[in-house]
């Protein structure tokens, strides 16, 4: 096989990118929405947050970190700003068109403050303390997701679910484009260490009584191999890990059995939401071997079925739910019946099933875990046809093919300059495909 990526692929990839957005004919999100505001909103509610992370610190103040990977965890407090009911559906983050955003109709930071180590377990105490169930929730977010996007997106679920638990956000470096799949793959790998320490420090606090875990993704990957280096260091999970809601998780079901077993016999309620229409889940199987990711299978077939039983694990599959965008990559979040039915769950201490959803709709949960063969043509090929729906990979889109153009041969190929191909053939935004 050449080693040369083939002018067409590049002359498609582009055309498919201009298609793209010519069909999205949608502006760009603002930079930096993160830097405080000091207008408010008399009827706006807030949600107030812990983060840990081991992104490095971004150039901007307003973005705080980058999809780069840090030497060490940091930590921050975060107050996130949602406008009033009636300017936003539940499920939906009212990005800002322009800045500065306004509270009245957007969300907005009032407060966001790097803090150490002991200001963040100080932060958490206090928290804690006036928690009504000294419960807290930790959420891990997906492949393809800035730092502003985690925030922005766990605020949204802090508030639409009205769960009454303490909000610790981990965020691990993704470089929020589609075509970073290797990279954020491996920096899921790279956080393990760091989130299992998390672990550890809540299940030693006297003081917090309940942990429950909600992962998205490819932060499922993240979250079960934490838990599972947890139990085989510890002997066991402690029991105040009650509960663990695996988001249409991009995790392969032959590895999941392996992380399950590992963790013995005492682990967490675990809840797996699927989706079988999920769109971007089925572009991650064919990218690994066509193995099942787990968060698109058939629960009702063998051998899940069995599998799912015997290890007492809940099943919400609601295919057949409409909500979120083209890729079906969010409803989890996006659809108002899942988020408050995960609110339901976290504070009443319900079961969490989806026979409380009515006219025959069926709860799904989803991924932001599209997949791509990052760094390979092929993977930019897979790529392209999402670039017209997905406004991150219209952004990086294009630096990717050039760079892929100068990576992978050592000259033009069939003649042709990879840069000049992308130029001539792209039309809008940034004078080309290399952006």
């Amino acid at each position: 096989m050449s080693r040369y990526w083939p002018f067409h692929a590049r002359l498609v990839a582009c055309a498919l990118l201009v298609a793209g957005l010519q069909l999205s004919g949608c502006a760009g999100r603002p930079r930096g929405v993160l830097t405080p505001v000091a207008e408010t909103e008399p009827s706006a509610s807030k949600v107030e947050m812990v983060v840990t992370t081991t992104r490095s610190q971004a150039g901007n103040p307003g973005e705080m970190f980058s999809g780069e990977r840090a030497l060490a965890p940091a930590f921050a407090e975060i107050t996130v700003s949602i406008p009033p009911a009636n300017v936003r559906k539940v499920g939906e983050v009212a990005w800002p068109k322009k800045l500065p955003p306004n509270p009245a109709t957007d969300f907005a930071v009032l407060k966001a403050a790097e803090v150490d180590r002991k200001g963040a377990e100080d932060w958490l105490k206090k928290s804690v303390a006036k928690s009504p169930d000294r419960s807290v929730l930790v959420f891990i977010h997906g492949f393809n997701n800035r730092f502003e996007d985690s925030v922005y997106r766990f605020a949204q679920i802090v508030n639409d679910s009205g769960a009454h638990s303490v909000p610790v956000l981990v965020t691990w470096p993704s470089r929020g484009s589609l075509l970073a799949y290797g990279y954020d793959r491996e920096s899921t790998n790279y956080t393990r260490n760091a989130l299992e320490n998390l672990f550890q420090y809540l299940a030693k606090d006297p003081d917090i009584k309940e942990v429950s875990v909600l992962a998205h993704s490819m932060g499922n990957w993240l979250a079960l191999e934490s838990l599972r280096q947890m139990a085989i260091r510890n002997g066991r999970l402690p029991p105040k890990f009650k509960n663990v809601m695996l988001a249409a998780p991009d995790v392969d079901v032959d590895v999941f059995r392996s992380q399950i077993a590992d963790m013995g016999e005492q682990h967490p309620q675990f809840t797996l939401f699927v989706s079988r229409d999920d769109r971007a889940l089925a572009v991650s199987k064919r990218v690994w071997g066509n193995v099942s990711r787990l968060g698109s299978i058939d629960p009702t077939q063998e051998p899940y079925k069995t599998e799912l039983a015997d290890n007492k694990i809940t099943v919400i599959d609601l295919t057949e739910i409409k909500a979120g965008d083209d890729l079906r990559h969010s409803k989890f979040a996006e659809s108002p019946q899942i988020v408050q039915l995960i609110g339901t769950r976290l504070s009443d201490g319900q079961t969490l099933t989806d026979s409380r959803v009515g006219l025959g709709d069926r709860i799904v949960a989803a991924t932001a875990g599209a997949a791509s063969v990052a760094g390979t043509a092929a993977g930019l090929a897979v790529a392209a046809p999402v670039a017209m729906i997905d406004q991150d990979t219209r952004d990086n889109y294009g630096r990717h093919v050039d760079s892929l153009g100068v990576a992978v041969s050592d000259g033009p190929a069939a003649g042709v300059p990879a840069k000049k191909t992308c130029d001539e053939t792209q039309g809008t935004r940034g004078g080309g495909c290399n952006r």
